[in-house]
């Protein structure tokens, strides 16, 4: 799914409206409708609305909003926020609409903005919608103080947001919703940590538009589903046999690290790679024999470490890092690795921590391999950000920069790719914040890769598979008690949905 700025969003409602046809008025109808839909989904018609609508079609959708949730028996008084005498055509012809239903109307303006609702009332935020490129001031700014501390569901973005770069605004001015409702795919700023105060739970409301202004529009930003993710998979041929379904090398774990070895290998394997073999120092092999009897173990020569690399003719993928350890001999093991690899890598944990303390050593990478950190190894590569939009440009610029793609760690793991490229998973929950979830991703990846997914693609893939699983498994355990082990024996129904 293609993640549009402002100018593309309305360009897509001026597309659809002139090849539809439809008349802009009842795009915004049917947009409204589908927030009503979700209203009384979520909230019983004893519950109280106020709508506060600015003077544009974003307050033009609240206006048929409070018009059908009066249709449908609900308490509503609407609120209109004028902070201009321009009011838009279509904000005009819904709000004579509603004057007919004898609906209580208040315009708060600069000369007179106090107002005063019930505790529990529900407020609906409709007075600014995408587009916002200066921060709110004045009045409003100071009704927006008031209503952040009521229950509020935000149309289209809450208002005070940009839709993508924030880092001039002010923040202290921006509606935080418990709730807000998008019409056909997310925002970006919807996909930065520092904006969940403002979004809470992002609900993306299909509007139908045109299908045919998506296939053309260019953006380099994009929301993972399971409709891109379905297209990706590799059908099985009855007569394939494992050595169809590549053969994968993990170097992994150290002395009190072995666990991360065994989350990485159960994950590899039950992401569907055809062989297994399993780099583990010494006192690694019989844990790994017993604990992944599937797996091959090829073993170092130190007890408590790696120290080499085996030969590595034989193998179509390569995982490093996790529980890998950061002695100087590991440290040696793995420049070697880079130097001779000639598959892209897949690099996470300890190995991007020797990579950052080692940053020449990025020149040398296989093109495509894939970096997986979470933020903080992230930092120890690239350096502190201050801000999101900063930590996403540093991103895009290193994966240019090295010829690697990026898996930036957390919710909404957004993906960079060497051409600029940045896609966001949309899959996963917070229980997925746990010990080893990490070496699990790690192994789905190198699976993929050795199947022979394009490196970009086993990424998109492995990092929406790892959240599905997550998701499958969070349904039995709960988010507090998910532990790594759930997420790979939730692999296989996570396979499945994806496939229906």
């Amino acid at each position: 799914m293609k993640i549009l700025n402002a100018l593309q969003i309305k360009q897509a409602d001026e597309f659809t409206i002139k090849n539809e046809p439809i008349l802009s008025i009842d795009l915004m109808e049917r947009a409204a409708t589908k927030c009503v839909e979700w209203l009384k989904n979520k909230y019983n018609s004893d519950k109280s609305f106020a709508i506060f609508c600015g003077v544009g079609n974003n307050g033009g959708d609240g206006l048929v909003i409070a018009r059908l949730l009066t249709e449908n028996k609900y308490n509503v008084k609407v609120f209109i926020v004028e902070f201009s005498k321009n009011y838009s055509p279509d904000f005009i012809i819904n709000l004579e609409k509603l004057k007919k239903t004898n609906m209580e109307l208040v315009t708060l303006s600069e000369k007179d903005f106090q107002f005063k609702i019930a505790a529990d009332t529900i407020v609906i935020d409709a007075i600014f919608g995408s587009g916002l490129n200066k921060p709110i001031e004045g009045f409003v700014a100071k009704i927006v103080h008031q209503l952040n501390s009521h229950q509020i569901v935000s149309i289209d973005i809450p208002s005070g947001l940009f839709d993508e770069d924030n880092q001039g605004n002010n923040i202290k001015n921006i509606i935080t919703a418990n709730y807000t409702l998008t019409f056909e795919q997310p925002k970006l700023a919807m996909m930065f940590p520092q904006n969940d105060v403002f979004c809470g739970e992002c609900v993306v409301l299909p509007i139908g538009l045109h299908p045919d202004f998506f296939k053309t529009v260019d953006t380099n930003y994009f929301f993972t589903t399971k409709q891109e993710v379905k297209s990706l998979v590799f059908p099985r041929k009855k007569y394939a046999h494992k050595g169809n379904f590549g053969h994968a090398l993990l170097m992994v774990g150290s002395y009190g690290k072995i666990g991360a070895a065994i989350l990485s290998s159960r994950a590899c394997l039950r992401s569907g790679v055809g062989l297994l073999t399993v780099h583990v120092p010494k006192e690694g092999v019989e844990i790994i024999q017993t604990a992944v009897p599937e797996a091959m173990c090829s073993t170092s020569d130190e007890q408590n470490f790696i120290t080499d690399i085996p030969l590595l003719d034989a193998y179509d993928a390569i995982g490093v890092g996790p529980g890998l350890g950061m002695e100087k001999q590991t440290q040696n093991a793995l420049k070697l690795l880079i130097q001779q690899a000639t598959v892209p890598l897949v690099l996470d944990a300890d190995a991007l921590n020797i990579l950052s303390e080692n940053k020449t050593w990025l020149a040398f990478l296989p093109s495509s391999s894939i970096l997986t950190p979470h933020p903080k190894e992230f930092e120890r590569l690239v350096g502190k950000w201050n801000n999101d939009e900063e930590r996403l440009k540093l991103q895009i610029d290193f994966s240019a920069k090295n010829d690697v793609i990026v898996v930036l760690k957390g919710a909404h793991t957004s993906i960079s790719t060497p051409l600029g490229k940045v896609y966001f998973n949309s899959s996963g929950n917070p229980g997925m914040a746990t010990a080893g979830a990490g070496d699990v991703l790690t192994g789905i990846i190198t699976s993929l890769l050795a199947q022979g997914y394009l490196p970009e693609n086993a990424a998109i893939f492995g990092v929406y598979l790892h959240g599905v699983a997550g998701d499958v498994a969070v349904e039995n355990t709960g988010e507090e008690a998910l532990i790594a082990s759930d997420i790979i024996n939730a692999l296989a129904d996570a396979f499945g949905w994806i496939k229906i």
